[in-house]
C-alpha cells in the first residue's frame, strides 16, 4: 500500500469511524439519560413504599397505645432511621446522621435518601429517613454498560470500516495497478518503433541501405499510427456515434493486409489470404479496428518466418497464426482491457477489448481456438451485419 492509498484509507476510516462513533455516542447518551430517569423513578417509588410501610407500623403502634419497636426492613437493600422534632436520631441503621431535613429526597456520592415527615404531635417521631446504595450501584452499572457498548461498538465500527475501505479501494487499487502496467507497456510499445525510426534516419543520413531503411521507417510509422488509433478509440469511443454504412468487407480486409504488409515484412511474417465478397452494414471505422487489431496481434505473436492465414468465406472471417498460442488460463482474461497474455511482445492490452466491445455492439460472434506453441485462430461471424 503506497502513501496515497494509506492516506485515503486513513481519511475514510477517520470520517467513517468518527461519524459512526459520534452517532453511537449520542444515541447512548440519550439512552443513558432516559435510563437514569427511569432508575431514579424506580428507586424513589421503592423508597416511598418502604417509608410508608414504616409510617403505617408507627401509627398502628401508637394507636394501640404501645411504643413503636423498630425492626429490620424485609428488603435488605434499604435501611432506615427515625428522627425527633429536634432533628436528633431516635433509631438509626443508616451511614450518617447528617441529614438534609429540608428535602424530600437527595443523593450523595454513595447513597440515596428519602425523607418522610410524620407531623403527628402526639408521636415523638417526626422524620422517617430511608437510605439505600442500590440507586447509585444501578447507575454505576448502567454507566459501565454504556462504556462497554461504546468501546465494543467503536471496535466493531472500526473493523467494519476497515473491511469496507478495503472493498471500496480494491477496484481503485486494481485500476491504478492496471494503469501503471498500461503506462509501462505503452512506453515499451512506443519505444520500439521510435528507436527503429531514429536508427533508420541515422542510417539514411549516411546513405546506407536506403531501401531497407525506408521500409523500417514505413513499418515503424504505421505501428505508431495504429497505437495512437487504438488509444484514441479506447478513450473516445463512448462519446462517438456510430456512422453505419454499406461497404464491402473484402476491400476493407485487403486494405488492412496491405497496410500491415511492411510490418509483417520487417518481422519476417508472411500473410496469406483467401477473401470473398461480403457486403455489410456497420461503422466502417469500427470494422477496420476489428480487422486491424486481429492482424496486428497475429503478426505480434507469430514466430520468425511464420505464416498468417486470413479468410473470409460467406459471413465467417477467420485469422489464424502459428505462433506462441494462448493458454486456457490466459484465454479467460485477454479480452479484458489492459490484460494481455504473454508479455514477450509488449502491447497495450486494449486490442482485443476493442474487438470485443465492437463485436458486442453489432452482435458479431467471436470464437477463439488456441493451444500453446501451436498458434491461435480467431473466428468471427458477420451474419448479424450482412446486408440483405
Amino acid at each position: 500500500m503506497n502513501k496515497n492509498e494509506k492516506k485515503a484509507l486513513f481519511s475514510f476510516l477517520a470520517i467513517y469511524v468518527g461519524s459512526s462513533v459520534f452517532f453511537l455516542a449520542m444515541s447512548l447518551y440519550i439512552y443513558y439519560n432516559k435510563e437514569l430517569k427511569t432508575l431514579d423513578k424506580q428507586c424513589s417509588m421503592e423508597m416511598v413504599s418502604v417509608a410508608h410501610q414504616i409510617r403505617g407500623d408507627i401509627l398502628k403502634s401508637y394507636l394501640n397505645d404501645s411504643t413503636y419497636k423498630p425492626k429490620d426492613i424485609s428488603n435488605k437493600l434499604f435501611k432506615f432511621a427515625l428522627f425527633d422534632y429536634d432533628n436528633k436520631s431516635v433509631f438509626s441503621q443508616i451511614s450518617t446522621d447528617d441529614i438534609r431535613f429540608n428535602k424530600t429526597g437527595y443523593e450523595t456520592n454513595t447513597h440515596t435518601f428519602h425523607i418522610l415527615e410524620l407531623n403527628k404531635k402526639e408521636i415523638p417521631i417526626k422524620y422517617i429517613i430511608i437510605e439505600t446504595k442500590q440507586g447509585i450501584l444501578d447507575k454505576i452499572e448502567l454507566k459501565h454498560m454504556i462504556w462497554i457498548i461504546l468501546v465494543i461498538g467503536a471496535m466493531i465500527i472500526t473493523f467494519v470500516g476497515y473491511l469496507l475501505s478495503n472493498l471500496l479501494l480494491r477496484p481503485i487499487k486494481e485500476k491504478v495497478a492496471h494503469m501503471d502496467k498500461f503506462i509501462k507497456d505503452s512506453a515499451h510499445e512506443l519505444n520500439t518503433p521510435i528507436s527503429v525510426l531514429r536508427t533508420s534516419v541515422s542510417m539514411l543520413k549516411k546513405d546506407k541501405n536506403k531501401e531497407k531503411m525506408l521500409g523500417y521507417i514505413n513499418s515503424s510509422t504505421k505501428q505508431i499510427s495504429e497505437a495512437y488509433n487504438d488509444l484514441h478509440f479506447a478513450v473516445f469511443n463512448d462519446i462517438q456515434e456510430s456512422m453505419n454504412e454499406s461497404f464491402d468487407l473484402q476491400e476493407l480486409c485487403k486494405e488492412s493486409i496491405e497496410f500491415f504488409g511492411d510490418i509483417a515484412l520487417v518481422k519476417h511474417v508472411t500473410i496469406k489470404h483467401d477473401i470473398n465478397n461480403l457486403t455489410v452494414f456497420m461503422d466502417k471505422n469500427k470494422a477496420q479496428k476489428i480487422v486491424n487489431n486481429l492482424i496486428s496481434n497475429a503478426i505480434k505473436y507469430s514466430k520468425k518466418n511464420g505464416i498468417i492465414d486470413i479468410s473470409l468465406k460467406g459471413t465467417i472471417f477467420t485469422i489464424k497464426d502459428y505462433g506462441i498460442g494462448i493458454s486456457q488460463e490466459e484465454q479467460k482474461i485477454i479480452f479484458k482491457r489492459y490484460e494481455r497474455g504473454t508479455n514477450n511482445e509488449g502491447g497495450f492490452g486494449i486490442g482485443l477489448d476493442i474487438v470485443t466491445s465492437i463485436s458486442k455492439e453489432y452482435d458479431i460472434k467471436v470464437n477463439l481456438e488456441s493451444k500453446l506453441n501451436s498458434g491461435s485462430t480467431f473466428i468471427l461471424d458477420f451474419k448479424s451485419v450482412k446486408e440483405l
